[in-house]
């Protein structure tokens, strides 16, 4: 199973990369993660907010493999602990298929994406700095890959 991050924006702060690097390169070969950058719509031409998030998803579709799992990071989706991740990992490993992470850009994401979602997460009810969500959502889900191994990186 691969795990996809697609994420709108391009060219993040070094301390993005390091901190996604870092628990991408601990994920087991089963489990393999993998970033998809797909350019944001530049908010200086003059579109309207709604056309740059239609743009930006004809981008994600493009990006998103034929057959997977769609999980989109939304502030309005279901709140996870640590165990209820793990379970679904288990769950998805399981399926077989491979699952995206999808987030948005800065205006978010268009509802076409959204409607098209398996699953609907938040990772915060806190209000994040957008390119913060790749380095803690890939410690997410090494979390909870660790949990459903039994390794000592998660405690209880």
């Amino acid at each position: 199973m691969k795990l996809l991050i697609v994420a709108v924006g391009t060219r993040m702060p070094g301390w993005v990369s390091a901190g996604y690097d870092d628990y991408a390169r601990r994920m087991p070969r089963e489990a393999t993660l993998e970033l998809i950058e797909v350019k944001a719509e530049p908010r200086t031409t003059g579109k309207t907010v709604p056309a740059m998030m239609a743009a930006e998803a004809a981008r994600i579709e493009a990006a998103l493999p034929e057959r997977c799992h769609r999980v989109i990071l939304d502030e309005r989706g279901t709140e996870l602990t640590t165990r209820k991740l793990a379970d679904r990992f288990e769950r998805w490993l399981g399926d077989g298929q491979d699952v995206a992470f999808i987030i948005g850009g800065p205006d978010g994401l268009d509802p076409t994406i959204k409607a098209t979602a398996d699953d609907t997460v938040r990772l915060s009810g806190l209000t994040l700095p957008h390119a913060l969500v790749r380095p803690l959502l890939a410690e997410a889900l090494y979390r909870a890959w660790s949990l459903t191994r039994n390794h000592p990186y998660h405690r209880e």
